[in-house]
């Protein structure tokens, strides 16, 4: 058994390698701006919507339409939360990608969503094709 955490990976028969220094985490991420941590969040949530969504090079291995509905609409809520925290030079293009991501929700689903029922489209308004 294999236990994941963002942090560290390691096989649980095995002796657990050294605890991170989290005073350490704690010190760097104290550098990072606010609008520097949403947009990897913003990134991340797109980069698996799109594994989910059969997007990647493995295209229908992980394809899984309940799993990417959740990361899309967990994404264009914090891009909603976020609108007036983050400038349009951030926000913008993660609009677009949250959009993409709406628009290839819809094209991989068997039963389309009506307008304004797709993932995230409380957040933004229906998306058209």
């Amino acid at each position: 058994m294999r236990h994941r955490s963002p942090l560290i990976v390691w096989d649980m028969s095995d002796t657990p390698p050294e605890s991170p220094d989290f005073d350490a985490m704690t010190r760097d991420i104290a550098e990072v701006p606010a609008v520097e941590v949403i947009v990897t969040v913003a990134v991340n949530l797109m980069s698996a919507a799109a594994v989910k969504l059969g997007l990647s090079e493995e295209g229908e291995k992980y394809k899984d339409l309940d799993e990417a509905r959740k990361l899309i609409s967990a994404l264009a809520g914090l891009l909603d939360a976020s609108a007036t925290e983050v400038s349009s030079f951030h926000a913008a293009p993660l609009r677009d990608g949250l959009k993409s991501l709406q628009l290839a929700f819809r094209e991989a689903s068997i039963v389309p969503d009506e307008p304004g029922q797709g993932p995230g489209e409380k957040y933004t308004g229906p998306v058209y094709s």
